[in-house]
């Protein structure tokens, strides 16, 4: 089963993407030199042949399990900022005029 051009035309349309009537000639070329890559896919005897879904037969969650930890109490946080105020981290403005230099 190969790719015709209206069918080129039609994924391209589907995708969103914009292709020039040499871009069309030349995708449908490639797109049928791949399936042609992949015809010996199908000579495979696969009858009875469970589906794989992971590579790695068995593989489990390796993450530890979510718990709640104690973070930073609220001195410690502030501890390293290089300006504060009002138990507030205190930065510069970057959307213009702030009320002075910071």
């Amino acid at each position: 089963m190969y790719l015709t051009e209206k069918d080129v035309r039609g994924i391209a349309t589907y995708a969103r993407i914009g292709l020039t009537d040499d871009e069309v000639a030349a995708m449908t070329v490639d797109l049928n030199n791949i399936i042609e890559s992949l015809k010996p896919i199908t000579e495979y005897q696969l009858e009875g042949v469970e589906p794989t879904f992971h590579p790695i037969a068995g593989l489990s969650n390796v993450m530890r399990e979510d718990s709640v930890q104690p973070g930073l109490s609220h001195d410690i946080a502030l501890a390293n900022a290089p300006d504060q105020q009002d138990g507030q981290f205190r930065i510069p403005s970057i959307l213009g005029d702030g009320g002075g230099d910071r």
